[in-house]
């Protein structure tokens, strides 16, 4: 080969070698899953956009979704409110770090027209309407329209089914069972995507009565039900009430945890939600994007939780998830 030809080929591979490097500089990490912590994770971009200058892409799939994309690895990180089983883990190649962000509600919401006063469901009552049983607003109060119950639930696989199935089979001693796509057994109103899905079918629809994450409710404008906690108290899907109920929470070995069912006092319907994270990365730059916005989310990110709506996770968790993080993260060989 002429050194003139040599020179143009050694000029390009050095070309395509230094765009290949800035690309995977400046690509942002791609992430999906819940529609549980959407509002927080929106929010977690903007700041650290403003901090840092580097954003990430997440999209609300739901978190049966994320855990599968996230095993698919079509996505550099996965976001769940429910706990991958054990034969989902094990599909997991490259490792899975649990990275608990934050604490929130299930909101009750309801579309009850001319009823200006909170509609307060006791427990039997609320286990009762999402097994059919109560079918008309009468039943939950006198003073309610003869109204029918139109009954809207998740379509796909979500933490937050889970967590308010987890939350009917605990009251109602193991008669409804647990699960994130549930055969509810009776015919229901609608079944819709995400958490936008089930607001927008509620609050078009007189009658209805849906769940979503408290701050979807807020944004929505859609009433929401006072519940009946274990304490008999009648309470509202607030930042208190939810703090409350989480204040004892314990965490396992693997950050997990799955405990939150019928809190003593607060509000009863809450859970956490995570990140799911690689521990092995092809790339280095993936590895590193991914440590620094985990360090970001776990410490300065905490101090945003509460503006929209979400508890904070203890520091102490908090600093043992990021010491994990740099004991076990590694680059795998091609």
């Amino acid at each position: 080969m002429p050194n003139w030809q040599r020179v143009v080929a050694a000029t390009l591979t050095s070309t395509t070698i230094a765009l290949a490097t800035v690309a995977a500089s400046a690509q942002s990490l791609r992430g999906g899953g819940a529609s549980f912590p959407e509002l927080l994770y929106e929010r977690y971009n903007q700041e650290y956009e403003q901090e840092t200058g580097e954003r990430f892409k997440y999209t609300a799939i739901g978190s049966g979704g994320g855990i599968r994309l996230f095993t698919n690895q079509a996505l550099d990180f996965g976001s769940s409110t429910l706990i991958p089983t054990p034969i989902e883990e094990n599909q997991m190649e490259d490792g899975l770090l649990m990275v608990p962000t934050g604490g929130s509600a299930v909101a009750i919401v309801y579309n009850l027209k001319d009823v200006t006063t909170d509609v307060r469901i006791s427990r039997e009552q609320l286990a009762k309407i999402f097994t059919g049983k109560i079918s008309n607003w009468k039943q939950v109060n006198s003073r309610y329209p003869d109204r029918k119950i139109q009954v809207v639930v998740r379509s796909d696989s979500s933490g937050s089914t889970f967590i308010l199935t987890k939350y009917l089979r605990k009251i109602s001693d193991g008669k409804i069972a647990a699960s994130r796509e549930p055969d509810w057994g009776f015919d229901l109103f609608a079944t819709r995507p995400q958490d936008s899905g089930v607001a927008g079918e509620v609050r078009r629809t007189d009658g209805a009565i849906g769940y979503v994450q408290a701050g979807v409710a807020l944004q929505n404008n859609l009433p929401v039900a006072r519940l009946e906690n274990q304490s008999g108290r009648y309470v509202r899907p607030t930042l208190e009430e939810t703090k409350k109920a989480l204040a004892n929470i314990k965490f396992n070995e693997d950050f997990t945890s799955e405990e939150i069912n019928d809190p003593e006092d607060g509000y009863p319907l809450v859970g956490l939600t995570w990140l799911l994270v690689n521990k092995k990365y092809l790339n280095p730059t993936v590895l590193e994007k991914t440590k620094e916005l985990l360090n970001w989310i776990l410490t300065k990110g905490q101090d945003f939780n509460e503006d929209v709506g979400y508890t904070r996770i203890p520091e102490d968790i908090a600093n043992q998830v990021i010491e994990t993080a740099d004991q076990e993260f590694r680059v795998r060989p091609y």
